[in-house]
């Protein structure tokens, strides 16, 4: 039977993203670039696989005939598919003549959702700019349960109705309903949502009649006969490939593959891992508030600038065990003593099958801090008090009502302060919060049937989701802390499924999780592995008496920092911020339900309040102000000068619940605004003062000092991703490699590779530089702990470089070191990089670097003077060596012709096309 067959995900084909990426890649074919109407009316920035989709799908619009009606984007969760479908509507209104927009879904919690994301343009979540505006004239997105028959000119019109809805009305007369004539009379463009759920018949191998997927597809052919026809438009995460039935429906449908490996993989979620523990729920609830408590304390220390809000979500497959759970969760909060929670965590680090590595993390904190667990406790009682607690469950289990949607959908604002989410699997679909930091099932029968287990990877998929922190001022909206070998900071962006040990369910979660295509592993204690260098090269020259060369850099002088903006400051004149009301307890339950807001302009405001803020907090001391800005005149320049504070100038507005009135705002409320900004702008100030600039004068180090031994640990993961394997580190044998001067190489794939590409080329350096030629592995995890890791950098020097000033050194990961008999030191810097898309930009100003030295040796300065020196820089190596890294070494090594006699055909491949190589 047709329906038993799997197919191999990896092999299968999907003819439109096949030519479209051929387009792409054809010099004569038109370059497209993102429509302004698009990038101008939308609230954010498209990511580069964003605009992939939107180019794919414009292509089969425009370059195939006839262009495809069905057509299946399959874009990871959490990937920004709502994004994606904003700037659809905006395509197909604008270019296609589409007016009329159904956007659909399986789920009344997404549909609220997308409600507030494209036609609600009072909610934090809306996706289009406040005015959207084409060709001068203002556009107009209006909601409707059924299409005009007389439009409206520069309107949209956009129906959004679940599945269930659509169908019924379909197939079921009644008054005021949208029958198939109503698709028949204008041309529609669907917007299908989790679509995954629209395959029932597909799936059975059954025609059915009043299924969701026969009553979309009466809607798609409603206009068949006509010049302009209805479009659908899919959208999902989770699709079974595998099954043939499913293949064949989509094969010439998917327009666009962006999966969750890959998402991963490009930085744009957290760390995903689990916590397998036999600990009872009891144990679980207090393990999960000390390490969800353990990361605010983190973010404290590295200085996390934006509000910082782990939340906890407690799931359950059952309503009354959810409730139950909260009660006792309650209890546990209440009860806590700092002598309690000391016994706890002694007990629980001598237990032999706690092997969390997280957890042992937090202990160890708590423990460090043994004196202030009083404190500790306090604060742990304050922020998990029932107030902060959300259950999001009533006893129909719609977690829709007394306004739980709005507070579920705003748990990142400032404003709202629940820390913790009870909730049964309904949150699954349609849930997006960024700062969920740790699922915690609540023990019930082992669920190791395949559908249970898949409900909780596509929960663990959305938790997944990166959460734009800022520190010091700069958000991103990539992970920055894959490198972290303490996982001290890794923590703030990681999300941990906590669960039971039990095997068979591990089993079936573990399968389910490898069918999502999430990579995960679980959090255990991983011991480093210790990295030699050689015995034999420790006897060679190189060793015993080179260098290794690194610009110096230099104090950037006082007089850089002549305003506040150098600091990663972006001090307005009008001051937006959050009132802080929570601490009213009549209007608690008021905000923290429905949190409804406004903006209010503060009359009342003036320098008054900036002077009484300053006065309240000793950092603002002349005297200590001084020392991080050394230029600063006196304090009357700092509040009122135009570079500072300019507290004559400044405007506050404040964002307050909706039945708030200037008048109910007290003076101690408007100080506490203005104190709490003067302490982000502290933590600013101080972070931003100790910066470096690089210059010309290269200082050389001595290799044994240097080159030591080291430990790192390997990642382990075991839901093995389906995308891209070069970020897999493992750990290679160099032993039998002489050029390679430590034992192990623990490197991913992409490293390996290039590793492999210079043992390619060793025999030939070995002709032009008989005396040493040795790959160095810099890691920056040697030296992490010791002042010896920051001369161990490279900073910018350069004047104005294209990719902009950047006053942090970087440590490039490889250096290749050539010495010939004459004592001539040839030193080059190699970087290898697998990202892509946004992470691969912001670094090629490391890549810029590496190049202005190869380009600029003349101006390069060497202590006593020293000429028998050279330093260079190659471009970054990526997979395939697509940049051309290794035609560059041989060119800047002159061994160009040499290898160029002996190079047979298959290594010309091997060099040029990226397909072909392997390891």
């Amino acid at each position: 039977m047709a329906n038993s067959k799997k197919k191999d995900i990896q092999s299968l084909e999907f003819p439109l993203v096949e030519q479209a990426e051929q387009a792409e890649r054809n010099l004569f074919q038109e370059n497209w670039t993102i429509p302004e109407y698009i990038t101008n009316n939308l609230a954010h920035t498209l990511r580069p696989y964003q605009d992939k989709a939107l180019s794919n799908y414009r292509y089969t619009q425009t370059q195939i005939k006839p262009s495809p009606q069905h057509v299946l984007f399959n874009m990871a969760t959490g990937s920004g598919k709502t994004d994606l479908m904003a700037a659809l509507i905006l395509y197909l209104y604008q270019d296609k003549g589409y007016s009329n927009f159904l956007f659909t879904v399986n789920t009344n919690s997404v549909l609220m959702k997308t409600k507030d994301n494209l036609i609600n343009t009072d909610s934090e979540k809306y996706l289009f700019k406040d005015k959207i505006e084409i060709n001068g004239q203002h556009i107009t997105i209006q909601e409707v349960n059924r299409y005009p028959r007389i439009k409206q000119a520069n309107t949209i019109y956009l129906k959004l109705a679940t599945v269930q809805t659509v169908s019924n009305d379909l197939f079921t007369v009644k008054e005021n309903a949208m029958g198939l004539t109503d698709y028949e009379q204008g041309s529609v463009a669907i917007l299908a949502d989790e679509a995954h759920h629209y395959s029932a018949s597909t799936k059975s191998e059954k025609a059915a009649e009043h299924t969701w997927e026969s009553a979309i597809n009466k809607v798609l052919n409603a206009r068949n006969n006509a010049d302009q026809k209805n479009l659908l438009l899919e959208f999902t995460a989770t699709v079974d490939f595998e099954k043939t039935s499913i293949y064949d429906k989509y094969r010439d449908k998917v327009v666009y593959r962006y999966p969750l490996s890959r998402f991963m993989y490009d930085g744009y979620s957290k760390q995903v891992k689990r916590i397998e523990t036999s600990a009872s729920d009891e144990e679980k609830m207090l393990n999960v508030v000390l390490l969800s408590q353990f990361r605010k304390y983190r973010a404290q220390i590295e200085n996390v600038t934006s509000t910082f809000k782990p939340v906890i979500m407690f799931k359950s497959a059952k309503v009354a065990v959810s409730k139950k759970a909260n009660a006792k969760f309650n209890e546990i909060i209440a009860k806590l003593t700092a002598k309690d929670l000391l016994t706890f965590i002694e007990r629980q680090q001598l237990m032999d099958s706690n092997d969390n590595a997280a957890l042992e993390i937090a202990y160890n904190y708590y423990l460090k801090n043994k004196d202030n667990l009083g404190k500790i406790v306090r604060e742990i009682k304050h922020d998990f008090d029932p107030k902060n607690v959300l259950n999001a469950n009533d006893a129909s289990g719609n977690m829709l009502e007394k306004g739980r949607y709005k507070a579920l959908n705003t748990l990142e604002s400032p404003n709202n302060f629940y820390r913790v989410v009870f909730a049964v699997a309904k949150l699954t679909e349609g849930w997006d919060v960024l700062n969920l930091y740790d699922i915690v099932r609540i023990s019930e029968e082992a669920a190791t049937n395949k559908n249970a287990t898949m409900v909780e990877a596509q929960l663990i998929g959305r938790g997944a989701r990166y959460y734009p922190f800022e520190i010091n001022g700069e958000k991103s909206y990539q992970r920055r802390f894959d490198e972290d070998p303490s996982n001290n900071q890794l923590i703030l962006e990681t999300l941990h499924y906590h669960t039971m040990n039990e095997p068979q369910y591990l089993k079936q979660l573990v399968g389910s999780l490898k069918q999502m295509d999430l990579p995960t592993g679980k959090d255990s204690k991983n011991p480093p592995i210790e990295i030699k260098v050689k015995s034999d090269f420790k006897k060679t020259e190189a060793y015993r008496h080179g260098r290794i060369y690194y610009n110096e850099s230099i104090d950037v002088p006082s007089s850089y920092f002549d305003n506040i903006q150098k600091y990663g400051i972006e001090h307005k004149v009008d001051l937006q911020r959050n009132l802080n009301y929570g601490s009213r307890e009549v209007k608690y339950s008021a905000y923290s339900t429905t949190v409804e807001t406004k903006t209010i302009s503060v009359s009342r405001f003036d320098d008054r309040y900036v002077k009484k803020a300053i006065q309240k907090l000793d950092f603002y001391q002349f005297s200590n102000l001084k020392q991080y800005i050394p230029d600063l005149r006196s304090m009357d320049d700092f509040i009122y000068g135009a570079n500072w504070l300019n507290a004559n100038n400044l405007k506050l507005f404040l964002t307050v619940p909706i039945e708030y009135r200037e008048v109910n705002l007290t003076a101690e409320e408007i100080l506490k605004v203005i104190v709490d900004l003067l302490k982000e702008y502290q933590v600013k100030i101080q972070s931003g003062y100790v910066k470096k600039r690089g210059t010309n004068n290269f200082i050389g180090y001595p290799i044994k000092e240097y080159l030591s031994n080291y430990n790192k640990r390997v990642p382990e993961y075991d839901t093995q991703t389906q995308f891209d394997k070069t970020q897999d580190i493992k750990v290679y044998q160099m032993k039998d490699e002489p050029f390679y001067v430590y034992d192990n190489a623990i490197v991913n794939r992409l490293e390996y590779q290039l590793i492999e590409r210079i043992k390619a080329y060793v025999a030939d350096l070995k002709v032009k530089y008989g005396k040493a030629v040795y790959l160095f592995r810099m890691d920056e995890m040697m030296h992490r702990e010791s002042a010896k890791s920051e001369k161990l950098k490279l900073h910018q020097y350069q004047m104005n470089p294209k990719f902009g000033i950047h006053l942090t050194g970087f440590q490039p990961d490889f250096i290749l070191f050539l010495e010939d008999t004459n004592d001539y030191y040839f030193q080059i810097f190699i970087e290898p990089k697998g990202m892509s898309g946004e992470r691969f930009e912001k670094e090629l100003w490391k890549e810029e670097l590496l190049l202005y030295m190869t380009d600029h040796h003349a101006d390069m300065e060497f202590m006593d003077n020293e000429s028998n020196i050279q330093i260079s820089g190659l471009k970054f190596y990526t997979n395939g060596d697509g940049r051309g890294a290794m035609k560059q070494l041989k060119e800047i090594t002159n061994i160009i012709d040499y290898t160029d006699q002996k190079k047979q055909p298959t290594d010309m491949v091997a060099e040029d096309d990226d397909t072909n190589f392997s390891i």
